[in-house]
């Protein structure tokens, strides 16, 4: 799976044709959706909707139909389907086809104009958070470097011991498996946490994790990143004493090692991290609210796409759900916004609070898109911090 970086979204933004197509719809891992061909549906019933939209703007049925056709037959293509993560974003136009298949959740929606339509794409660029995972248990230890979309294994096993009797010793690591395995009787051997992080065996597990500490710290230098554990409750216990990397997440994540796959631990990972990184758009919107009225805040689609356009904002608050159509004179910033019902069977109009979004991204500044309740200025569908 490929993520969307900034240069594809400013290599999107410059097409432009008389008949641009972005389609986003919601996918699924796996499960009875897949199996029931939700999905496949949902795709479907997007391609019937930009189909509509093309005859209202004048195109003839056989011309939809050729433009169409790479997305229509996806909807048949079972195997694709069983190969998607959390959303899918296609983009058409006469002479170019692209599929995306991303980690980030859509709500079902299309959009038609002379460009593409990327702001449901922002959430890959803003709070995508940057930590640590380490998988941690006696015969495995793993070290990702993950962000809320994806996740990078990084090889450690030249700074760290194989394994636990690497350290400790085979003769011991043995003589305490059979101890546990006569104590359970009728040769079934046994493992309790706590009951196993006793005494000397407990101070065997602590020597190995230190070595493991040691070897990490080659990594670590000179980062600020937090570490996550996953792993048993007693071993996280264990590890906690002997670590020296200064941001270590005060919690492990609890999840059986063993029957999880890397794509569940993540998602259970980025849970318990999103409130972490969730700070920075509480901290932008504290600013935006004590700065408003100062000249550094702009509200409305006209003051703000102006802003944009010019680089000049830091921070740009859409209203998630909500648009705002219009035209764009770039020969004399002149813009005009449409408010009927029509307006998208214009040729002219496109999407202005995308276009805003689209410029403050490219120009290194950070869009959210939040409920209208979590809007700093709720009046308005799109509200900005400016840097000057």
């Amino acid at each position: 799976m490929t993520l969307i970086s900034k240069q594809k979204i400013e290599d999107l933004y410059h097409i432009n044709s008389e008949y641009c197509v972005s389609i986003f719809v919601p996918t699924h891992r796996a499960g009875e959706k897949v199996l029931q061909q939700e999905d496949a549906l949902a795709l479907k019933n997007e391609l019937k909707k930009v189909k509509q939209k093309l005859s209202n703007k004048g195109m003839q049925e056989k011309a939809i139909n050729k433009l169409l056709r790479p997305a229509q037959e996806l909807v048949d293509n079972s195997p694709f389907w069983r190969e998607q993560s959390d959303g899918l974003a296609i983009f058409i136009t006469e002479d170019f086809f692209e599929k995306h298949t991303l980690p980030v959740y859509f709500e079902a929606f299309n959009y038609v104009s002379t460009s593409f339509y990327l702001k449901p794409l922002m959430p890959m660029f803003v709070d995508d958070g940057d930590f640590y995972l380490m998988t941690l248990d006696l015969g495995n230890v793993n070290l990702y470097d993950c962000t809320a979309h994806s996740y990078t294994e990084i090889l450690i096993q030249d700074l760290i011991p194989e394994q636990k009797q690497d350290r400790v010793g085979y003769d011991y690591e043995e003589k305490n498996l059979q101890f546990r395995t006569q104590q359970a009787g009728s040769g079934q051997a046994v493992f309790h946490g706590h009951e196993a992080a006793t005494g000397k065996r407990k101070n065997e597990i602590k020597k190995y994790f230190r070595a493991i500490n040691d070897g990490l710290l080659n990594i670590f230098k000179g980062e600020k990143k937090p570490l996550l554990i996953a792993s048993q409750d007693y071993l996280y216990g264990i590890y906690n004493t002997v670590n020296s990397y200064p941001y270590l997440v005060d919690t492990n994540i609890k999840v059986n090692l063993d029957a999880a796959n890397l794509y569940e631990i993540h998602e259970v990972a980025w849970d318990k991290m999103a409130p972490i990184f969730d700070q920075k758009r509480k901290t932008k919107i504290e600013r935006f609210n004590t700065e408003q009225g100062t000249g550094t805040t702009a509200v409305g689609i006209n003051k703000v796409l102006k802003a944009a356009i010019h680089g000049k904002i830091d921070t740009l608050f859409c209203e998630n759900k909500a648009d705002v159509l219009g035209n764009y004179k770039n020969e004399n910033e002149r813009i005009a916004v449409t408010e009927s019902e029509k307006s998208e069977e214009d040729k002219n109009t496109i999407s202005l609070m995308n276009l805003a979004a689209i410029k403050t991204l490219l120009k290194g500044g950070d869009v959210f898109l939040l409920e209208k309740e979590d809007m700093p200025d709720s009046n308005a569908k799109v509200n900005a911090l400016c840097r000057y």
